[in-house]
């Protein structure tokens, strides 16, 4: 019978030796064990796993071969943790095109609610639309005097062209026009508001849809040429380059003749508003016929 060695005394490679042999050993006997129990099926030859063991011989002291079913394990998680990260990648992506998307939704709201908030610039507008030019009367020497013309209003119109010359008219303000000078005619005259007939009575009428002295638009001034003082009653006799002047409370408004008209009544556009500072001046005519209309356009230019 042998005598054991000290191991003190064997050297490293039999050391070495012993180690292997003992941890080939052991797992023998697990596999053993694992077999018997069903947990393992032999899947290499004893050649092959003679080589196997060769192989552990050349490796370090104590390490152990890795285990397939781990590595197998490891490799399905890395696969399931690449797959999980590109979904999380996805759904950040998708989550920041939806908040720059509701961003910018949110500004198109906004600039279409502010649009929306947005008030027009007024103007100054008629109460309804005119349909006879303001001053029209019948000749003082008529049957019953002077009375205003309502045989130039379409018929079914009247009562809305009446109605119109019973609306209250404004206070005047600083900006309205109190005074008229004509040089050319010799005129003088006080500037009222309205244009009905009984404020034709007090002096020129100044429409109050229309613009005011020295504003961007179209001052519309009327009188009667042959009652209430005749104050327009040579308008006929202005020529281009008169003088027209216009006070209000704050300055005066010098406006040059530019045209001289004779329209029929029904003629509105005259009234209606222009992208220049104009006055228009508006009597019947001729004189104690007053079937048609005399129209005065003057341009500003000092004021």
């Amino acid at each position: 019978m042998a005598q054991k060695k000290d191991p003190r005394d064997l050297s490293i490679n039999e050391l070495r030796r012993l180690l292997i042999e003992k941890q080939r050993s052991g797992r023998s006997e697990r596999i053993e064990r694992y077999r018997e129990t069903g947990r393992v099926v032999r899947l290499v030859s004893d050649e092959e796993e003679t080589s196997w063991e060769d192989i552990r011989t050349t490796s370090a002291v104590g390490e152990s071969p890795p285990d397939p079913v781990e590595e197998g394990k490891k490799r399905n998680k890395r696969v399931v943790d690449g797959f999980l990260l590109a979904i999380e990648i996805l759904a950040v992506l998708g989550l920041v095109f939806v908040l720059f998307n509701g961003l910018d939704i949110l500004q198109q709201l906004n600039r279409e609610v502010a649009l929306a908030l947005e008030q027009p610039t007024l103007t100054a507008t008629p109460l309804i639309k005119a349909v006879v030019l303001p001053g029209g009367h019948t000749p003082p020497d008529s049957p019953g005097g002077s009375q205003p013309n309502i045989e130039e209003i379409p018929e079914h119109l009247r009562p809305v062209v009446q109605s119109y010359w019973e609306i209250p008219i404004p206070t005047p303000g600083p900006n309205h026009a109190i005074r008229l000078q004509i040089p050319r005619i010799n005129q003088d005259v006080p500037v009222v508001e309205g244009d009905g007939p009984e404020q034709l009575k007090k002096g020129v009428g100044h429409a109050i849809y229309s613009a005011n002295p020295g504003e961007v638009g179209n001052v519309v001034l009327s009188a009667h040429n042959d009652i209430q003082g005749e104050i327009f009653r040579d308008l006929d006799q202005l020529e281009e380059g008169d003088l027209v002047i216009l006070f209000s409370e704050r300055k005066s408004y010098t406006y040059v003749v530019e045209d001289v008209l004779i329209v029929e009544p029904h003629q509105v556009e005259f009234l209606e508003s222009t992208d220049e500072s104009i006055a228009t001046l508006i009597s019947c005519y001729p004189y104690r016929v007053d079937n048609k209309r005399i129209i005065v356009i003057a341009n500003l230019i000092e004021g």
